[in-house]
């Protein structure tokens, strides 16, 4: 696999982790609690697969600078730290909305 197609796996993977947790969230704004660990379950998943690829860049590159750091990198680490964020927020907010529905 080329840098360039690691590249776009981080950034369909992240994002596809992105996009089921906020369906997680509106599934549990809906009551659905179980479907909405579900998709986080789900999403896990797709946020693994991008960290796994940030991680071997990041080993690739040694600390040495090996990798080019281009316009699509940033946007590719960009999204993955956002879709962590967003990941970590809904979780809360789920768990807030089963505190409301208990």
């Amino acid at each position: 696999m080329d840098l360039e197609e690691q590249v776009m796996g981080i950034i369909v993977n992240a994002g596809q982790s992105r996009s089921l947790c906020y369906e997680a969230l509106r599934s549990a704004k809906n009551g659905d609690f179980e479907q909405a660990d579900m998709l986080l379950h789900q999403a896990s998943e797709f946020a693994s697969l991008a960290h796994r690829v940030q991680t071997q860049l990041i080993e690739a590159d040694e600390g040495e600078g090996k990798t080019p750091m281009t316009l699509i990198m940033v946007h590719a680490q960009d999204h993955l730290m956002t879709s962590m964020l967003a990941k970590e927020l809904v979780v809360e907010l789920i768990d807030v909305h089963r505190r409301i529905a208990q």
